[in-house]
């Protein structure tokens, strides 16, 4: 397990280069990410390269033995490519170029702009492909399923929907394009979505725009990351990504590089509302899950945060540290803090590093060290693996599917993802988030909540896995949409019919109203947003609504299919009921329960088959304490304990 730090040195003058290398040894950084914006500070001219100061940056770092991860600088050409080359200028949905000036404002798929990425990909690997100090690659910067309405890539997207329909008869079929007079008479006339609103524009189209952006971004990671390993087979290439509007499919951005990593700013001002999802357990837990391996943070919270937008509260006392740990914890072997030093100049002066502006070490610096040295006496953890008995599965195209029409007031498509993680992790379950198609079988429970998108592979791997004996819970607005994101003409959910035991008589979309249900144990429950009207077949109901045209119709139902069982949630309950639940399908699967755990303290289980350790965080501003059945070993502490005491962003890590 490693700390690092982002580092700017073209951003500072040389003299100060050999200082912040020496401290960051000191304090325990162990690689520094660099490179990322540099493109024009190493080619101020087309063709000219200047690797002097690369050259002396990495002897420096190389010296102090700090690791480098090296970035293609791709994200921000230089202003000289962009005169010369107008035409690598991303245009936007309103069919207008974007202003450049700031950064990610190129076409990646304009085949001008490829060319000069890969020269300076090239040219950097060429130079440091084979130096020993260089341990990974970065591929440019927070990639995104990018909008593009130049003439490359509506070309590029025509071609993309006939390679997948054959013919414009098809296209016009599948689009549904005889609504509002829309038909296409000639290819041409085929445009991305422009800049009305989505949800009033064709969905089908929509969504296959959102598949080819993505394919597209993950072909150009692939290109670059290709051109590295020509001459670097053994090089190790990754890109950074987050949760951004326009997030792509991260299991096809990943697909051809070697290791995920992920941009990790948690929250530093906790919401006040107990039903907010403020931890970033889940997102760690996906990130872990895109490949089913450990990943990278490239960026972690160091300071307050503020540039597009007024500056967020500093980091409390014990953020740098828990947030960093709770990451490990989840699965991240490496953690790298953005940023050294809070930048000076330029629009991210004000999102704060590890020291502030006067270049005076400080509290948040002081805490990073304090980081540096507990992860040092981890190594025991190293060999360890997360293996869990549940799962989750996120979908990319049921998440762009509900971007781009919003079902209801209030109603998320991850947030019905997050209140199913948040109640299996309050009993301190390990919990895995895959894809519709990973392997479920060795799951004992699997939550597949809003499978609004039908995907054949999906459905099946669904199927088979309760046909041979798991635990499945689905939810409201699962079987609406074929694969084009049209809707399916029969009685919900569909092709789930048989799996739920159940049909879907009416939904009420109540939004911000509210509903009352209650469950089979006399439990009542406030519930929101969306109800389904449930009609059994084989199903029994597990919990019935107590108000609205629908009082004693079922809201929740259990069926039980072949040698498995199916759970359907027709609604969007309060955080009381899904923990009541959770709490139900342990007890049923056998799943061992942690009781009593405090509001906000998360547990990790991590194993390497000999020795188990059992991760506490305390995610949240009180003191907590937690007993132990037995008296167990502390590793953070180096004693025997009873039981846990944390203070506030407080972790301890306990030898089971």
């Amino acid at each position: 397990m490693k700390i690092g730090v982002d580092y700017y040195p073209e951003q500072w003058d040389k003299s100060m280069w050999n200082s912040d290398a020496e401290l960051m040894a000191k304090t325990g950084v162990k690689l520094v990410r660099i490179g990322e914006f540099a493109w024009a500070k190493l080619e101020p001219k087309d063709g000219e390269f200047d690797f002097a100061w690369l050259d002396e940056v990495i002897q420096i770092f190389s010296k102090y033995s700090i690791e480098v991860v090296l970035c293609t600088p791709t994200n921000c050409p230089p202003l000289w490519l962009y005169e010369a080359h107008p035409e690598i200028i991303r245009i936007g949905a309103d069919g207008k170029p974007l202003q450049i000036g700031i950064r990610g404002h190129r076409c990646i798929n304009s085949p001008v702009f490829m060319e000069y990425a890969k020269r300076i990909t090239h040219q950097l690997v060429i130079r440091y492909g084979s130096n020993p100090a260089v341990t990974a690659w970065q591929i440019d910067n927070e990639l995104e399923a990018y909008h593009c309405s130049c003439d490359v890539c509506k070309e590029k997207f025509r071609s993309w929907l006939l390679d997948k329909y054959d013919t414009l008869e098809n296209i016009n079929e599948t689009f549904g394009t005889v609504v509002w007079s829309n038909e296409y008479s000639d290819v041409s006339q085929i445009q991305p979505p422009t800049a009305y609103p989505q949800a009033w524009q064709n969905p089908a189209l929509c969504l296959d725009y959102y598949r080819f952006s993505s394919e597209r971004t993950a072909m150009y990671a692939k290109e670059l990351a290709m051109t590295i390993k020509r001459e670097a087979p053994k090089a190790k290439v990754t890109t950074n990504t987050w949760f951004c509007e326009d997030a792509p499919d991260f299991y096809k951005l990943f697909n051809e590089l070697d290791f995920v990593s992920y941009d990790n700013y948690p929250p530093v001002k906790l919401p006040k509302d107990s039903e907010e999802f403020y931890s970033h357990a889940f997102h760690l837990d996906l990130m872990r899950g895109i490949k089913g391996e450990k990943f990278w943070i490239m960026e972690q919270l160091s300071g307050a945060t503020g540039s597009w937008a007024p500056m967020s509260p500093t980091p409390q006392p014990g953020m740098i540290m828990g947030y960093s740990l709770q990451a490990l914890a989840h699965g991240a072997d490496t953690v790298v803090h953005f940023r050294w030093r809070t930048a000076t100049k330029g629009a991210e002066m004000h999102w704060h590093g590890l020291i502030d502006h006067s270049n005076v070490p400080g509290r948040r610096l002081f805490e990073f060290s304090e980081l540096c040295k507990t992860v040092s006496k981890l190594g025991v953890i190293d060999t360890t693996e997360i293996i869990s008995d549940i799962a989750i599965i996120y979908s990319p195209d049921n998440d762009r599917a509900f971007k781009i029409q919003p079902q209801a007031e209030g109603f998320y498509y991850l947030e019905q993802l997050k209140a199913f993680h948040k109640a299996f992790s309050a009993y301190g379950a390990n919990i895995d988030v895959v894809s519709p198609d990973a392997d479920l079988s060795h799951y004992k429970v699997v939550v597949a909540p809003c499978m609004y998108i039908y995907k054949k592979s999906a459905a099946e791997n669904i199927y088979r896995y309760v046909i041979n004996g798991g635990t499945l819970i689905m939810t409201n607005r699962s079987g609406v949409k074929d694969s084009s994101n049209n809707c399916i003409s029969e009685v919900l959910p569909t092709v789930y019919k048989e799996l739920i035991g159940a049909e879907i008589t009416e939904y009420d979309p109540i939004g911000s109203g509210e509903r009352t249900i209650v469950d089979f144990a006399g439990n009542r429950f406030t519930c929101r947003e969306w109800c389904d009207v449930l009609n059994p077949t084989t199903a029994k109901a597990y919990a019935e609504y107590d108000d609205g045209f629908y009082r004693c119709c079922p809201a929740v139902t259990m069926n039980r299919y072949c040698s498995g069982v199916t759970y359907y949630v027709g609604t969007v309950c309060n955080s009381d009921f899904y923990k009541s639940f959770a709490a139900n399908i342990m007890k049923q699967t056998g799943i061992p329960r942690f009781k009593g755990l405090p509001d906000g303290v998360e547990i990790t289980t991590r194993t390497n088959g000999l020795d188990d350790y059992i991760i506490f965080f305390n995610n949240s501003e009180q003191n907590a304490t937690i007993g132990l059945p037995k008296a167990m070993y502390s590793i953070i502490d180096s004693v025997g304990k009873d039981k846990i005491e944390l203070k506030p962003f407080d972790i301890d890590i306990i030898r089971k």
